[in-house]
């Protein structure tokens, strides 16, 4: 794979970006418009949640993904709808790549009976069954062990059930600030002697809450970690969802196919504080400022016009639908029920009725 070098000069630090050669993989006009609407309403549904949030009708944490969108839409839509993806408390844009309705997810953030979790998962435990989405969780690390669990079952039931059916991938995705964590390296190894088809998606967005990666890890190059355990580590351009579809659909294809699995590093930024009760003062103006040159989507917006992949008329047509998504998540969210006191202990085991 042709990869250039650009160094960014980020808080007197110097770091490498990697970035795919658009001249050596190109996208056809259909991918580029899925990749792009998948951009536009992740971007537009944590821009709502934010107004939402600031007018008090969400409460709790809330960790929005604002200019994380190409690793999400350029990972998950590699997948296929038999896959799985295992989310970070910062899932909702997550689980609109997946498929979740923004109403089921908008709802849930409100706390809604209608919530893709009932409401009572609320923004860091969005979950669907029916999309294949095993959920948010709070605490970093959590869902690594949970997606290896259904990398797992898929191998198990083509290896020894002998099922027919095609192997389902599964993407588990988590921070820099997990990546020192005993779950990672202990699952990482158990999915190498299993071969198991799991993709590990490090969204190194190069701050773990409030600490600088260089600063927290003795070798901040995660992708390089891999090497202990024996499976390819890939470092790529998190902000460019055409090189993020590229490794992913390579890596899919490892996973599916029975070679096991793949760690990839996806170098991102968050344009947004920690969370939205983050006032977001230990990063420097300078550092952020850089950043958002490299916004993931305009520069796919830019890529589709001057590669004539569409037109700009086209593009505007995807902005008002995605206008139109967000109102009616909204709407559907405001009007929805709230859940009956009397169903307080509801959904904590399993219930065949249900």
């Amino acid at each position: 794979m042709l990869i250039l070098r650009r160094s960014l000069l980020i808080m007197k630090e110097e770091i490498t970006l990697p970035i795919v050669d658009s001249k050596e993989y190109q996208i056809s006009p259909d991918e580029a418009l899925v990749l792009y609407e998948d951009m536009v309403l992740g971007r537009s549904f944590e821009d709502m949640c934010a107004q939402m949030y600031y007018r008090g009708r969400m409460f709790g944490f809330v960790h929005l993904y604002n200019g994380q969108e190409a690793v999400s839409t350029g990972i998950i839509k590699a997948l296929k709808s038999s896959d799985y993806a295992c989310s970070t408390y910062r899932d909702h844009v997550h689980a609109l790549s997946k498929g979740v309705p923004a109403c089921e997810v908008m709802a849930e953030l409100f706390g809604k009976e209608t919530g893709c979790s009932k409401g009572r998962g609320g923004s860091m435990h969005i979950f669907s069954a029916k999309h294949n989405f095993l959920g948010g969780f709070a605490f970093i690390g959590e869902g690594i062990p949970i997606a290896t669990g259904a990398a797992f079952q898929s191998i198990y039931r083509h290896q020894v059930l002998n099922t027919t059916e095609e192997i389902a991938v599964t993407a588990c995705f988590f921070g820099d600030g997990t990546s020192n964590n005993g779950q990672f390296f202990e699952c990482l190894n158990m999915s190498v002697l299993w071969k198991l088809p799991i993709i590990f998606v490090v969204e190194n967005n190069q701050w773990a809450i409030g600490m600088a990666h260089h600063r927290s890890s003795s070798n901040p190059e995660i992708y390089k970690k891999a090497a202990a355990f024996g499976l390819p580590g890939i470092e790529v351009d998190g902000m460019d969802v055409i090189a993020m579809r590229r490794v992913a659909l390579e890596a899919v294809q490892r996973a599916r196919s029975g070679e096991g699995p793949t760690l990839i590093e996806a170098l991102t930024y968050r344009f947004r504080g920690h969370s939205l009760a983050d006032p977001d003062e230990l990063r420097s103006i300078h550092e952020k400022e850089i950043w958002l040159t490299r916004d993931p989507i305009k520069n796919l917006r830019s890529y589709i016009l001057n590669h004539k992949l569409s037109e700009a008329s086209v593009l505007n047509v995807i902005d008002h639908k995605v206008k139109d998504i967000i109102e009616d998540a909204i709407d559907f969210a405001l009007s929805s029920p709230e859940p009956n006191i009397e169903d307080l202990h509801r959904y904590l085991f399993v219930d065949s009725t249900s």
